[in-house]
């Protein structure tokens, strides 16, 4: 599955490394950094990270 994250909605607020902490994560600066191919097993760690998202910044794709 593919992952993708609006740079220009994201704020990092850090919300989606609570529910996919294999897939998200903040660097040394603050700044998210996500996985862009992800297996397809973590799916519903995804999604919800997407739900909790506070600027619906994540989209999953296939």
């Amino acid at each position: 599955m593919r992952v993708t994250v609006d740079r220009t909605r994201c704020q990092d607020h850090g919300q989606c490394v609570f529910s996919a902490p294999d897939v998200f994560r903040l660097d040394e600066e603050g700044h998210l950094v996500h996985a862009d191919e992800v297996d397809e097993a973590l799916r519903e760690d995804v999604e919800d990270a997407a739900d909790v998202c506070p600027l619906q910044a994540i989209t999953v794709e296939g």
